[in-house]
């Protein structure tokens, strides 16, 4: 009779993968992310374009007109880039953010940690969601700025890298702020006092160049500034700064948050206790 004692298994109990990755569990984290806002899409996806686009029929009709040019462009044709990355940091934020809050307040959080996924496969599911909602939402306003606006993309290629990083950045700081918050109103304090002031004050509806040097040179500190600017560049085809020095800080910033989740997950911090 054959000794089982001395038989080794291919995947031995207590075995916490297959191979390098765990394919599998991250494909059902990547899928759970991406499910969590198309299931409820007239919420994630299509109010943030209703947003977006009430900014853009507001600041027209109430400034379009007197404004004139900024940078050799329309002042709609300006602000519109900075509405559409100014809506994909907000909805990328939201859903890494909420969906890890969400899991610590009612207590399933236990149901990511515990399967056999690493600390950065944790990171790559979340950011999947965040950056998958990232895109819709660009692609949804990028639309109707064709439509309503006549603004095509003048570099589709520079719009697509920072969108993505936009979206990828601030799913990594939704990471970090899902973390450290244990209630919502944590949530909403770090949405309100951190957030928003980011996407507001990096020349969203206003050319830096028109700010006092002191404010000009402390917005050249902010990453959102260069991920505004840089999809600027995509589709206006002007911008601020040097798209390649937006690419380098932006990138940059977007691997260090990514790190900073990565060893938050690593550590437990406050996920676990």
């Amino acid at each position: 009779m054959r000794d089982m004692s001395t038989h080794t298994s291919p995947v031995a109990m207590g075995t916490r993968r297959f191979g390098a990755v765990n394919w599998l569990g991250l494909y059902t984290l990547c899928a759970r992310e991406v499910m969590r806002f198309l299931v409820v899409w007239t919420q994630t996806l299509l109010a943030p374009l209703v947003t977006a686009a009430l900014f853009l029929m507001i600041f027209t009709i109430a400034i379009g007109p007197q404004r004139g040019d900024v940078m050799g462009v329309p002042f709609t044709h300006f602000i519109a880039p900075g509405i559409l990355m100014m809506t994909v940091i907000q909805n990328a934020f939201a859903n890494t953010s909420s969906s890890i809050v969400i899991s610590k307040v009612q207590g399933n959080i236990v149901d990511t940690l515990m399967p056999p996924l690493s600390p950065i496969e944790l990171v790559l599911g979340y950011l999947a969601g965040g950056i998958g909602r990232g895109v819709f939402v660009a692609l949804g306003v990028a639309l109707g700025m064709l439509v309503f606006l006549g603004i095509g993309i003048a570099h589709p290629l520079w719009a697509l890298v920072f969108v993505v990083l936009g979206a990828a950045f601030l799913s990594a700081l939704g990471m970090l702020a899902g973390i450290v918050a244990n209630k919502f109103d944590q949530m909403a304090a770090i949405t309100n006092f951190i957030i928003t002031p980011l996407a507001f004050l990096s020349g969203t509806f206003y050319s830096v160049q028109a700010l006092p040097p002191v404010l000009n040179t402390i917005t050249h500190f902010n990453p959102v500034f260069y991920l505004i600017d840089g999809v600027r560049f995509g589709v206006l085809g002007v911008s601020d700064s040097s798209p390649w020095l937006g690419l380098l800080v932006a990138g940059g910033a977007t691997i260090a948050a990514c790190v900073a989740a990565w060893n938050m997950f690593r550590r437990g911090a406050r996920l676990k206790s």
